[in-house]
C-alpha cells in the first residue's frame, strides 16, 4: 500500500486488500443535477498528485447539455482546485478493474470553498447551524422504479419483467412476493453497499409498480447527502446487471405514485447532546414548533431545488400518497409534514415534499434552510391538522417557472443558501422550463390536432 491509502475507511482499505491491488481512482464531484463528474486515473498517478482541476461551468450545465452561460462574469471557465476527501473513499465494485471513487472538496485558487458547489452549499447550511450550538441530524428515506430498459423517449416507460416471466404489477405496498420479482437486483444492491461500507436500514416494495424504498440510517446531512450521491449510482449500476433501468424521476409512470426523497430531522445541542425538539418532561418545545413554522414558511421558496424539473410536479398529486398541502400532524401521511411516532429523544419532522430526482445535497440544504430561519425567527407553525389534509386547498407551486419565481423573490431563503448559487441555479431551471415548452406532446397531438 501507498502511504495515501492509511487514510481511507476500513471498508475501501478492505476492499482493496481482499484484491491485493488499486487499479483505478475516480475523482468525483457533484454537479447541479447530482451527477458525477470527474477523472479517473491510474492510481499510481493519483498517489503522485495532491489535488485536480475542474472548470467551474459544471455547475452551469442544464440536464440537456446546454450552458446558462449568462450567469457568469467571465468566459474563461476558471478551474476550481479539487482535493481529494478521503473519508469519502469507496469501491466502485461493478467496474472490472480495482477502482475507488473519492469526492473531492472544491475550493477556487484562493483556497475559497465554491459557492455554486453543491456540496459546498450543504456545508454552508450545517455551518449556520453550528454557529447556533445545533447539530442538525437527517435521515433520508430513497424511493425509485425499476423499469424496463426504454431504447426509445416516444414510448412510455413500462415495469420490468420479474422473475415470474410477468411484468410487476402496483399496488403491493410492503409485499415481500413483490421485492421477490426482483430479487437479483436487490441482492446486488445489498452486495454493492456491503462493498462500499453503506448501511442500509431497510428496503420495502412501495405502492408503485416496480417501485422501491430504501432507508438509511440517520447522522450528519453531508455525509448522508454523500451517501445517497453514491447509492444513486450504485443502484443504477446493479439495475443494468439484470437488464432493466433504475429511475430516479419523480413520475416516470402515468397512473403510478411518484418517488419522493422524504427527509426526517432532528436537531441536537451541540453542548449537551440533547434533541431540542424535546424538553425535559419529554413533551415538545418551542424549538419543534418553531422549525416547522420555518418549513411551512419558507418551502414554497424553495420548491424549485426539492421539486427541480418540470416532470417532478406531476408527482404532486392528490390522494397519490404525495404532498399537495404544508400543514403538519402527527403520524398522519396526507400531511406534506409528518410527525412519525417515537420517543422523545428521537422527535423529528419529516418533509415528505422532496423528489428522489433532487440533488441530495441541495434538497437537503434546501429543508435545513427553512428549518433554521423558523428557529432564527421563532416562527409559529399552523394548528396541527388532525383529519385529511386532502380536503384542504393545495399550497405548492404548480411549475417549475412558478416555483423559480418564488426562490427568486426569496431574500432570506437566498441569503441563506447564496446569493450567488441562487443566481445559477434560477437562470439553468429557467433554461430547461424554456426547452421544455418547445416540446409537443403525444397529449396536445391527440386531442388537439383535429379538435381545436
Amino acid at each position: 500500500m501507498t502511504d495515501w491509502t492509511d487514510e481511507l475507511p476500513p471498508a475501501a482499505q478492505a476492499y482493496i486488500a481482499a484484491h491485493g491491488r488499486l487499479d483505478e481512482v475516480e475523482c468525483i464531484v457533484a454537479d447541479l443535477a447530482g451527477i458525477a463528474r470527474g477523472k479517473a486515473m491510474p492510481a499510481s498517478k493519483f498517489a503522485r498528485q495532491a489535488r485536480f482541476y475542474l472548470p467551474n461551468s459544471i455547475f452551469m450545465q442544464t440536464i440537456t447539455g446546454d450552458w446558462a452561460a449568462d450567469v457568469v462574469e467571465t468566459f474563461t471557465e476558471p478551474d476550481m482546485i479539487l482535493t481529494p476527501d478521503f473519508s469519502t473513499a469507496t469501491a466502485a465494485p461493478w467496474t472490472a478493474d480495482v477502482t475507488l471513487q473519492v469526492i473531492h472538496h472544491i475550493t477556487d485558487t484562493d483556497g475559497r470553498p465554491v459557492p455554486l458547489s453543491p456540496r459546498n452549499v450543504l456545508d454552508r447550511v450545517v455551518r449556520l447551524y453550528e454557529r447556533e450550538g445545533w447539530t442538525p441530524l437527517v435521515a433520508p428515506e430513497m424511493e425509485f422504479y425499476l423499469v424496463a430498459r426504454n431504447l426509445d423517449p416516444a414510448q412510455p416507460i413500462v415495469p420490468p419483467m420479474g422473475r415470474s416471466g410477468r411484468r410487476v404489477t402496483g399496488n403491493q405496498a410492503y409485499s415481500m412476493s413483490a421485492v421477490d420479482e426482483y430479487g437479483p437486483v436487490i441482492d446486488d444492491i445489498y452486495d454493492f453497499a456491503e462493498a462500499q461500507g453503506f448501511e442500509i436500514d431497510g428496503i420495502t416494495q412501495e405502492g408503485g409498480a416496480g417501485q422501491v424504498e430504501i432507508n438509511l440510517q440517520h447522522g450528519a446531512p453531508v455525509k448522508l447527502a454523500d451517501e445517497i450521491f453514491y447509492f444513486k449510482r450504485l443502484i443504477r449500476e446493479a439495475a443494468l446487471r439484470h437488464d432493466c433501468y433504475a429511475t430516479f424521476m419523480a413520475k416516470p409512470i402515468e397512473g403510478e405514485p411518484g418517488s419522493a426523497m422524504h427527509i426526517h430531522h432532528s436537531v441536537l445541542d451541540a453542548g449537551s447532546g440533547e434533541n431540542i425538539f424535546s424538553g425535559p418532561e419529554g413533551g415538545a418545545t418551542a424549538a419543534f414548533r418553531h422549525f416547522i413554522g420555518g418549513l411551512q414558511y419558507y418551502l414554497p421558496a424553495v420548491t424549485a431545488i426539492l421539486a427541480p424539473y418540470v416532470n417532478s410536479y406531476r408527482r404532486y398529486v392528490r390522494d397519490f400518497a404525495a404532498p399537495i398541502n404544508l400543514e403538519w400532524g402527527r403520524d398522519n401521511r396526507t400531511t406534506g409534514l409528518r410527525v412519525p411516532i417515537s420517543e422523545a429523544p428521537s422527535r423529528r419532522i419529516e418533509n415528505r415534499l422532496a423528489g428522489m430526482d433532487c440533488n441530495p445535497y441541495l434538497g437537503l440544504a434546501a429543508s435545513l434552510a427553512c428549518g433554521y430561519l423558523g428557529l432564527k425567527e421563532q416562527r409559529e407553525p399552523r394548528a396541527e391538522c388532525r383529519g385529511d389534509a386532502y380536503k384542504g386547498a393545495d399550497s405548492l407551486p404548480e411549475s417549475l417557472g412558478e416555483a423559480v419565481d418564488l426562490l427568486a423573490d426569496c431574500a432570506a431563503i437566498r441569503e441563506v443558501l447564496g446569493t450567488e448559487f441562487c443566481k445559477v441555479f434560477e437562470a439553468v431551471k429557467r433554461m430547461e422550463h424554456n426547452e421544455f415548452l418547445q416540446v409537443i406532446s403525444p397529449w396536445e397531438r391527440e386531442h388537439l390536432l383535429l379538435n381545436v
